[in-house]
């Protein structure tokens, strides 16, 4: 069955209908990872966007027209956003994140070449959510070598 999509910010909104699983990971993909894409000649930011994927039947010309498309699909698809997201991020499993408080981003570098970092893990919705407070000093990421 097709997939139907929507993304949603406050301001804008793209759909998509009659998608296939690839053109679906497209989305899917940048949207886990919290990466900026394109739908609808529009960069979206998943951030301060919000996502709703129907699966249903296809939508033909006159359930497209005079803009009701999305109607139609609400009416006639399953919301299966959430299993979707949920069995997209099984699928590709983040990597871990963990917490390094100090009282400055010096001291923080120097406990954490100690080896003696006192790192907490967290999940990565939560450190989501800390990147955007005042508190937070730094972000350091670790990215591996080839």
């Amino acid at each position: 069955m097709p997939f139907h999509v929507e993304v949603r910010s406050p301001l804008h909104h793209a759909r998509v209908f009659n998608i296939g699983d690839a053109e679906l990971q497209e989305i899917l993909k940048p949207w886990i990872a919290g990466h900026t894409f394109e739908l609808g000649e529009q960069e979206w930011e998943p951030r301060e966007s919000k996502l709703t994927i129907l699966e249903g039947r296809a939508l033909d010309g006159p359930d497209l027209a005079y803009g009701q498309g999305w109607s139609n699909a609400l009416r006639s698809a399953e919301d299966v956003t959430r299993r979707l997201i949920e069995a997209a991020e099984t699928e590709t499993p983040l990597p871990p994140v963990v917490v390094v408080e100090a009282d400055s981003v010096d001291a923080a570098a120097a406990q954490m070449a100690s080896g003696n970092n006192g790192s907490t893990p967290i999940e990565w919705a939560e450190a989501r959510k800390r990147i955007d407070d005042p508190k937070i000093a730094a972000v350091v990421l670790v990215v591996k070598g080839p």
